[in-house]
C-alpha cells in the first residue's frame, strides 16, 4: 500500500518529526519506505528521513508492505497531519 503525505509543519522535516516520524514506524512489523523524487529510504530510519530533505510543502510517498500495513499508514498519516506535534507549527 502506498500513500502521499504532505509535509506540513514550517521548519520541514528536521531532526525532531524525522525521529517522530522513524519511531512510530519502529511501532509496526510491515516494511515502511519513504521516498522523495525517486530517492527511497526506510522509514524505521532518522537519517535516512533526513536525507530526504523535505522542507515543509514537499510530498512524500510512503509505502507499507505488511501485515500491519494499513494501520501503519493511517498513523502515519495522523502525525503528517498533526504537524508531528511540533508547536508554533
Amino acid at each position: 500500500m502506498t500513500k502521499e503525505f504532505e509535509v506540513l509543519n514550517v521548519a520541514g522535516m528536521h531532526v525532531r518529526p524525522a525521529g517522530a516520524l522513524a519511531k512510530l514506524c519502529q511501532r509496526f512489523a510491515s516494511e515502511i519506505t519513504i521516498s522523495n523524487e525517486g530517492f527511497e529510504v526506510s522509514g524505521k530510519s532518522v537519517l535516512g528521513i533526513l536525507t530526504l530533505e523535505a522542507p515543509c510543502g514537499t510530498r512524500l510517498l510512503v509505502t507499507a508492505e505488511g501485515p500491519d500495513a494499513e494501520e501503519a499508514l493511517a498513523a502515519i498519516g495522523e502525525l503528517f497531519a498533526n504537524r508531528f506535534g511540533l508547536p508554533g507549527d
